[in-house]
C-alpha cells in the first residue's frame, strides 16, 4: 500500500503586481514534485535512478521573475489551447474568432498570455492539490467565460494530472502540460541518447508554417516511427522533409487507441541511469518536440544552461490546429458541458 502523499506550502516570490506566489511540494516517499500557482507550472519533479539517487528530471527556472520572462513554456499549463491556431482565426457557430498570434501567423498555446502566463488559485486535496483559473468571455480572443480546474495528485511515483472545465458559451478548448523531460538530470546534456517509444501508426504532418496540412499520414517506413524503441538522436538529422521543417521532432502523434480510452502513449528510457517516463493519457495525440528552439540564452535551475535539446516534451493534446480542420477530433466545448481528461507521467528506473 502506498504512504500517503505529503503536501506542503512555501512562498515563491511575487507577480509583478504584487500577488504573492506560492509553491507546493508534494512528496510519496519516492517522487517529489514542485508545482507553482504561477501558469499552474510543474517547476520540480526529482526521481530515483536506478541506485535510487534522487536528481530533478524537468527544466525550469529558479524564480517566478524568469519564468515571466522565458518564453519556452517551462511546466506550464498550456490553453486556452495547446499547439498553433493557423493565422490566429477561427469560426465557431457562425462567427469569427481572432487570437493574438504570436508565432509568426499562428496563434500558439493560447497566445500571447496563455494559461500558463497568469496566476492559479490553488488548494490541497487529497494527494495533492487542485488549481482553479476563471478565463473572462474574450480573454485572448477566444469565447465563452470558461473555468478550468487542473488537479495534481501523486501516487507511487506517478503525477496524475486530472483536467476539467466548463464554459457559458460555445468555445474551443485544448489543455496540455508543457514540461521538458531530461532523464538524466536537468541540464545535464542532450536528450538525443533517450530510447522513445510512442503508440502511434500516424503523424499530422505539417506545412512551412507548422500547422497541420489535414492529412493523417502512416509512419511505416519514416522517422518518424516510434513503435518500436529508438534513440531520440538516431534519425533526428535524417535528409526527411518533416524533420526539416520542425527542425527536428516537432511534431502531433495520432495515438492507436480507441477515442477517448486511457491508455499508454508513449514510453521513454534513460540508459545512464535506468529512469523510465511512461505517459497515459486519454487524449488523441501527443506532441513530441526535442527542444529544437532551445539555444543557449536560457540560463536555467542551478545556473545550468539550457542548449539545443537539451530535454523534449511530449504533450499530449488534441491535434494543432483543429477548430480549421473539420476531419479533425472536435475541440469544441459547448456551454454547460464539462470537459474532462487526464494524463499520468509515471516514474520508475531498472535496466534494460
Amino acid at each position: 500500500m502506498c504512504a500517503k502523499t505529503r503536501v506542503t506550502k512555501q512562498p515563491f516570490g511575487r507577480m509583478p503586481n504584487g500577488a504573492a506566489v506560492e509553491l507546493y511540494v508534494l512528496n510519496d516517499g519516492k517522487v517529489e514534485a514542485g508545482i507553482i500557482t504561477y501558469g499552474g507550472v510543474v517547476v520540480s519533479l526529482r526521481t530515483p535512478d536506478r541506485n535510487g539517487k534522487l536528481d530533478d528530471v524537468v527544466l525550469g527556472c529558479d524564480s517566478v521573475e524568469k519564468y515571466i520572462e522565458q518564453t519556452a513554456h517551462f511546466g506550464g499549463i498550456v490553453g486556452r489551447y495547446a499547439n498553433r491556431i493557423a493565422h490566429g482565426t477561427f469560426q465557431l457557430d457562425g462567427h469569427t474568432y481572432s487570437i493574438p498570434k504570436n508565432d509568426g501567423d499562428n496563434a500558439l498555446h493560447g497566445g500571447p498570455q496563455g494559461f500558463d502566463k497568469v496566476l492559479w488559485s490553488a488548494k490541497p486535496i487529497a494527494d495533492g492539490i487542485e488549481l482553479t483559473y476563471v478565463s473572462k468571455d474574450g480573454d485572448q480572443g477566444f469565447p465563452g467565460t470558461l473555468t478550468t480546474k487542473v488537479r495534481y495528485s501523486l501516487d507511487g511515483g506517478a503525477l496524475k494530472i486530472d483536467y476539467s472545465a466548463t464554459t457559458d458559451k460555445d468555445t474551443v478548448l485544448n489543455l496540455t502540460n508543457h514540461s521538458y523531460f531530461n532523464l538524466a538530470g536537468q541540464g545535464n546534456g542532450d536528450i538525443l541518447q533517450h530510447v522513445v517509444m510512442i503508440a502511434a501508426s500516424r503523424i499530422t504532418p505539417v506545412d512551412a508554417n507548422l500547422i497541420p496540412t489535414g492529412e493523417l499520414k502512416s509512419v511505416e517506413g519514416t522517422p518518424f516511427d516510434f513503435r518500436t524503441p529508438h534513440t531520440v538522436g538516431e534519425r533526428i538529422e535524417v535528409d526527411d522533409p518533416q524533420l526539416r521543417l520542425g527542425h527536428g521532432y516537432d511534431h502531433n502523434f495520432v495515438l492507436d487507441h480507441a477515442p477517448g480510452q486511457f491508455a499508454e502513449a508513449a514510453e521513454v528510457y534513460e540508459p545512464t541511469t535506468g529512469r523510465i517516463l511512461r505517459v497515459l493519457t486519454d487524449q488523441p495525440g501527443v506532441q513530441l518536440y526535442t527542444g529544437n528552439f532551445l539555444d543557449g540564452s536560457i540560463t536555467g535551475k542551478q545556473g545550468r544552461i539550457y542548449k539545443r535539446r537539451f530535454g523534449l516534451c511530449l504533450e499530449t493534446q488534441h491535434f494543432p490546429d483543429s477548430p480549421n480542420h473539420p476531419s479533425f477530433p472536435s475541440t469544441e466545448l459547448k456551454a454547460g458541458q464539462v470537459f474532462h481528461s487526464v494524463t499520468v507521467y509515471e516514474f520508475s528506473a531498472g535496466k534494460r
